[in-house]
């Protein structure tokens, strides 16, 4: 899903038959699957008002229901389903990712080679006529789909755009390469110390070969140039119908930095703002928010609100900045051997911080991908006195590389893992030439977290994977790799589990349980409309499944025109 995807979907919306928030509207004529239970459940005919879901059974009691002056709609033998929640994306940069060129875009030819990447920089930077000092971003690099299976070199860009701060943004989030102009932009230079948690890597000579990852990557985004009010507020409308068009009517942003709190919480954001959105600020920025004894979390103002404090222990282990137990076969990102990560933050300082956020009532999200990184978590939270009865819903972002061991004590605290099962598709080939199979095998559990009695959910990690739910679900059915390769196939679900892990799954992470994720009486008439049955389709076949219409709040905000290939 691109942007222009979502720009396209806005001005549809715009011209969408759309049902007043005052009201009444009856749905029959398809399949209504409520997801209200552990098993599947249909009604026949669903009455929404006032934002509402009103009543949900038989299309007679609805008729009834609804009275006379209802509008009426035919599903014509579509599905309607409670509305997807994002348990995991980057909103922010969905606002952001248009203003550069991504690698991934199937607009142009599949880059395979460092040089592919070089002439693709070439024709963007060629394309756009931009003068030269302006700032290029360029977004999706995977040195892993890459012949040379390294990162691109400060001197290979110098030699593409000598004359512009140029930054590839890995695909992962956790690092950049950064040319001469960029780096000197920002100040970074031989001298230039290492933070912790950071890594910069540098060629045979020793000197900086433009690679920066985790922290010392911040280094070098705090000096990019942001974009105006006017564009952010022109970016969001994108955004936001890029995450109707695959069926959302919750998004997370799951990093939020300071600027774009005060943007996304303002009054022109919260006009505009038709999804609910949830914000987790980074907690290099809690001591200013703890400062403010008035900030409320938990409550929406308009459709956003903040929801908990975001602390991230390690990096990603496709770019092998994921903090382990064990040794990575093929050694660090600079191919140093025994390897086996590094957290991001101590484990003293993790444990500090999130005291205090919990003191304070607030919910905590931790990004741990590696099996050492969620053992700290595991250890900071039994720290912090947290037990499943005291119902605080601790989340452990991605909990990629669990290890069985590490489920009970998850249940016992009543952590939400939120998988990423998307990484069986994208990167499980990558992970088999670093880990044994049996831990490949185990990544993003979601039938044992689910047997353990946990409450998963699964999510896209956007940017890091495109914004597509029906992949999402095929990818925690099928959980095989381009090469054919099943990463644990007793780790599969069924058609219903991954539809929980999209609708009830996340609601109850963020405390929403009893708002969204369902189609039960008293919840908002938040739908989307598919035009097949994910529980009747063949798993081949679900990836394929079409999103038709979105609504949010009873309002249609996003729909498929007649014979348009919106995919």
């Amino acid at each position: 899903m691109k942007l222009s995807t979502g720009i396209a979907a806005l001005l549809l919306t715009i011209a969408a038959p759309a049902s007043a928030q005052d009201s009444t509207t009856l749905y029959r004529g398809g399949t209504i699957i409520t997801m209200d239970g552990d098993t599947p459940h249909a009604v026949e005919a669903v009455v929404t008002r006032d934002g509402r879901i009103a009543f949900a059974g038989s299309e007679k009691d609805a008729r009834s229901a609804a009275g006379r002056d209802a509008a009426v709609r035919d599903l014509k033998g579509a599905t309607l389903l409670p509305g997807f929640i994002d348990a995991h994306s980057h909103f922010t940069v969905a606002t952001m990712s248009a203003g550069g060129l991504d690698l991934r875009d199937k607009a142009h030819a599949a880059v395979t080679d460092i040089p592919g990447v070089q002439a693709a920089i070439r024709s963007y930077v060629a394309r756009r006529g931009a003068k030269p000092g302006g700032w290029t971003a360029v977004w999706q690099f995977d040195q892993e789909v890459l012949a040379e299976k390294r990162y691109i070199t400060r001197a290979e860009l110098d030699a593409v755009a000598p004359d512009r701060p140029l930054v590839v943004l890995h695909v992962s989030l956790h690092g950049a390469v950064a040319n001469s102009a960029a780096l000197k932009a920002a100040g970074i230079d031989e001298a230039t110390a290492v933070p912790p948690g950071g890594m910069m890597l540098r060629d045979e000579a020793g000197k900086l070969n433009g690679v920066l990852l985790e922290k010392a990557m911040f280094l070098l985004l705090a000096k990019m140039p942001q974009p105006t009010a006017e564009q952010k507020l022109a970016a969001l409308d994108a955004a936001q119908n890029a995450y109707f068009a695959e069926g959302y009517t919750h998004a997370q942003d799951g990093a939020t930095q300071p600027p774009d709190i005060t943007f996304l919480t303002s009054a022109a954001a919260r006009d505009r703002l038709k999804i609910d959105l949830a914000l987790l600020p980074f907690s290099t920025g809690l001591d200013t928010l703890l400062a403010n004894p008035d900030l409320q979390f938990g409550t929406y103002q308009g459709h956003v609100k903040l929801q908990g404090i975001k602390f991230v222990l390690d990096g990603s282990v496709q770019a092998r900045t994921g903090y382990f137990t064990r040794d990575y076969q093929r050694g660090s990102p600079e191919g140093h051997h025994p390897w086996h990560g590094q957290p991001i933050l101590s484990e003293e300082e993790f444990t500090a911080q999130a005291k205090k956020a919990h003191d304070r009532g607030w919910q905590l999200f931790v990004h741990a991908n590696g099996d050492a990184a969620i053992d700290m978590a595991i250890r900071g939270f039994d720290a912090l006195g947290i037990k499943a009865a005291d119902d605080r819903r601790p989340i452990v972002i991605h909990s990629q590389f669990q290890r069985r061991d590490q489920l009970p004590a998850y249940a016992r605290i009543g952590v939400g893992p939120a998988y990423f099962s998307n990484h069986a598709w994208y990167w499980s080939d990558v992970h088999r030439t670093n880990f044994p199979a049996e831990v490949v095998d185990f990544i993003s559990p979601l039938r044992s977290a689910r047997a353990a009695g946990l409450i998963p959910s699964n999510h896209s990690d956007y940017s890091v994977t495109p914004l597509d739910t029906r992949f999402m679900l095929w990818t925690s059915m099928a959980r095989v790799s381009p090469t054919g390769i099943v990463s644990g196939p007793a780790e599969r679900i069924d058609a219903y589990a991954a539809l929980q892990a999209l609708t009830t799954g996340p609601a109850w992470q963020i405390f929403e349980e009893e708002r969204k994720g369902r189609i039960k009486v008293g919840l908002l008439a938040d739908f989307v409309i598919l035009d097949k049955n994910p529980l009747t389709t063949p798993v081949d076949a679900i990836k394929a499944i079409k999103v038709l219409e979105t609504i949010k709040d009873g309002r249609s905000v996003w729909f498929q025109p007649t014979g348009a290939n919106q995919r």
